[in-house]
């Protein structure tokens, strides 16, 4: 039995974590404030510890270390209703083991305080406090996740692997993880593989040395020895062609780049970071992608959803892209038509077609209020499903759901009590792939994005229902 300290000042919150610790077999006590946590601290010893970020007028992440002076070196997890990088990064850097986002699944909880004790010693490393802080912004849970993971990677040099449609901000990603790491004093070298022509990406990323091909008069330093010190990010990894992959596992294994047209291996620090917009798994089959470069960038992986997939950021970052433009001008209304319209968009851009438009509508609107006509039209695209495919989309599934119910019933009739929940899921839940899959024409991947899932998981539902389509 462990004890747990919670620190909250809800008491609704606390009580209803207490309960859930409580069933899991721990010991738990409540504390409403600071000086309560720290006179817990000190006489129960707890072995984890459940931090709120907003104590009253008090910062409990600012207040951890007074935390940490009485009940010692125990895992620290956060929680705050208020999630965004810089909250992250904070809690990360004053030694938290993790952080929740409020509203919360009490069974989330359950599981971090278990690995919160299980690993003791794996709190997060601590990190440098950044010159510049880079511009990722939402309010989603699928944001938060992704403020947590660059938070917890940034602190090391681990390879990273970023991955999401186009214009969802992997390049954003990169920044952000560059400027809260120790080398955010060096530079971040940033190189699109796909506006490189294949036959100079080698010289580009490696070098070359003085006559090495044609036009090679001088001998040039690639990006790698350029990055020394630093970051490079490599956008749009999929399109390296194999000899270049090969080439980059090397570097990736041996910290060493060789020069075009030398033989002498020459040392270089980098960290490492890529990004890309198609499904590398997929290029591994057709063997376009070599699986040992693939493994060795996947050792952290960081996958950015679609907007689509994400409506309550829309918002957050309307007003953010508004604020940039206007560069510390006023900043122009904004009616709720135009918020509404905003919401109801596909954006097959993704968060660069949202900044796009948000500059269109600042222009057009010539510093009045921002309205729905100052919008630019949308154009047709594949890229993502818009309000009439999920419309149409929820149409089939009504009609599925109906007849699904009367088959249901029938089916469950017979079942034993405790199996009722499990089959009435796997039976809805197989109803939705397979109109998922006639809307979409038995296209997986529009399926997925369909769904709000990714290929991987939509796979590995239909083979685990015996879907065949």
């Amino acid at each position: 039995m462990s004890i747990i300290l919670i620190v909250d000042d809800e008491p609704a919150i606390g009580w209803s974590i207490k309960e859930t610790l409580t069933d899991a077999g721990h010991e738990v006590t409540v504390a409403a404030d600071i000086p309560a946590a720290v006179a817990a601290a000190r006489k129960w010893s707890p072995d984890a510890i459940l931090l709120d970020v907003r104590l009253g007028s008090r910062d409990g992440i600012a207040a951890l270390p007074e935390i940490r002076a009485a009940a010692g070196s125990v895992p620290v997890v956060v929680m705050t209703a208020f999630g965004d990088l810089d909250t992250a990064v904070r809690a990360v850097q004053a030694g938290a083991f993790d952080y929740l986002i409020k509203p919360f699944d009490l069974e989330r909880v359950t599981q971090v305080v278990a690995r919160a004790l299980a690993d003791r010693a794996g709190q997060a490393a601590e990190l440098a406090e950044p010159q510049a802080a880079a511009e990722l912004v939402g309010v989603s849970s699928a944001m938060q996740e992704v403020f947590k993971q660059v938070a917890l990677v940034a602190a090391s040099d681990l390879p990273v692997l970023v991955t999401g449609p186009t214009g969802s901000g992997k390049g954003v990603v990169a920044r952000a993880i560059h400027a809260h790491s120790a080398r955010r004093e060096k530079p971040l070298v940033t190189t699109n593989l796909a506006a490189l022509a294949p036959g100079v990406i080698e010289s580009e990323l490696f070098g070359h040395a003085a006559g090495a091909f044609t036009g090679a008069q001088t001998a040039r330093p690639g990006l790698f020895e350029l990055a020394t010190g630093g970051t490079i990010f490599l956008d749009e990894i999929a399109e390296a062609p194999l000899e270049v992959q090969a080439k980059l596992l090397r570097v990736l294994e041996t910290g060493e780049v060789v020069r075009v047209g030398e033989a002498t291996a020459r040392p270089v620090s980098v960290r490492v970071i890529a990004a890309t917009n198609r499904f590398l798994a997929e290029l591994l089959e057709a063997g376009s992608f070599r699986a040992d470069l693939f493994h060795r960038l996947k050792v952290f992986p960081i996958t950015l959803p679609a907007l689509v997939e994400r409506p309550a950021d829309i918002e957050p970052l309307a007003r953010h892209f508004l604020a940039r433009h206007a560069a510390g001008r006023p900043l122009p209304a904004v009616s709720p038509e135009f918020l509404a319209a905003l919401r109801d968009r596909s954006w097959p851009g993704n968060v660069r077609d949202l900044k796009h438009a948000i500059e269109y509508a600042t222009v057009m609107a010539r510093g009045g209020t921002l309205r729905v006509e100052h919008l630019p039209k949308p154009e047709p695209t594949a890229a993502g499903p818009n309000r009439s495919d999920l419309a149409a989309a929820a149409t089939r599934l009504g009609a599925a759901v109906k007849e699904w119910s009367a088959a249901a019933r029938r089916e469950l009739a017979g079942l034993p009590e405790p199996d009722l929940h499990h089959r009435a899921v796997q039976l809805l839940e197989g109803t939705l792939l397979r109109e998922a899959l006639a809307h979409t024409g038995g296209n997986r991947t529009a399926a997925a994005r369909l769904l709000g899932l990714d290929r991987a998981t939509l796979r590995t539902k239909l083979k685990a229902l015996g879907i065949d389509d």
